[in-house]
């Protein structure tokens, strides 16, 4: 079985040795040389790990890995040439799932890799975090698009959906609205933060038992919402 893996570095020999070497392994490499490569490739295709380094031409690794972690659990493993313990702790706690300091041996890379896998046990897809989620009262599937409120199915549009799976996959978590509409944009926004107001009070209005004093969506004075259990 053939191993999706994707891997964000700008350092164009490592990438043609990493990928030589991965594919005798099992693993099929794409290769990203920057950030904005990296998040559009996890966008567009499904992998199974990131190798991720933390010196990119157009941003900071530890920024997108927290980027990617807002956004899916797939396995994320730090490469990079500071190996300092101080960058290697900011990394796992950003959600990082292991962390391998340049130069290192191929062989202990795909060591690495394995036991990444082994210890979150199926694959984290970007978007495909299709597990149900599932709180008294109410159920979300992300793989046929179905919300159950109190028993009853609600009848969510697109834009909807995907702000509401957003929240209700990170209960606790306080969003921004500029967060949001990055997180959801689409038609139905049109790039003005006050948009992401209208979609809330929508949303609290079908799924809220009093849309005035919500029990799910929260409001954060000042900064955004957040969903809570």
């Amino acid at each position: 079985m053939i191993t999706p893996v994707l891997l964000i570095d700008d350092d164009a020999r490592l990438c043609d040795l990493l990928t030589t070497y991965l594919s005798g392994h099992g693993f099929a490499v794409t290769i990203a040389g920057n950030a904005k490569d990296g998040m559009r490739s996890l966008r567009n295709q499904d992998f199974d790990i990131v190798l991720l380094d933390i010196m990119l031409p157009d941003g900071d690794g530890l920024e997108v890995c927290k980027k990617i972690r807002a956004d899916s659990s797939i396995p994320v493993l730090m490469l990079t040439a500071r190996g300092a313990d101080e960058d290697k702790i900011i990394g796992l706690e950003l959600g990082a799932d292991d962390y391998l300091a340049k130069p290192f041996n191929p062989r202990e890379l795909v060591a690495r890799i394995k036991a990444v896998l082994r210890r979150k046990g199926s694959t984290g897809r970007w978007s495909g975090d299709l597990k149900a989620i599932e709180h008294e009262n109410f159920y979300l599937n992300p793989e046929n698009q179905k919300v159950i409120v109190r028993g009853k199915e609600i009848d969510l549009t697109s834009a909807e959906f995907k702000l509401l799976k957003v929240l209700a996959s990170n209960p606790g978590r306080v969003f921004t609205r500029e967060r949001l509409m990055d997180l959801v944009q689409g038609r139905d926004f049109d790039g003005i933060d006050r948009s992401i107001d209208v979609h809330i009070s929508r949303l609290r209005n079908k799924i809220e038992e009093d849309p005035r004093n919500p029990h799910w969506i929260k409001t954060v004075w000042g900064t955004g919402y957040r969903f809570l259990i």
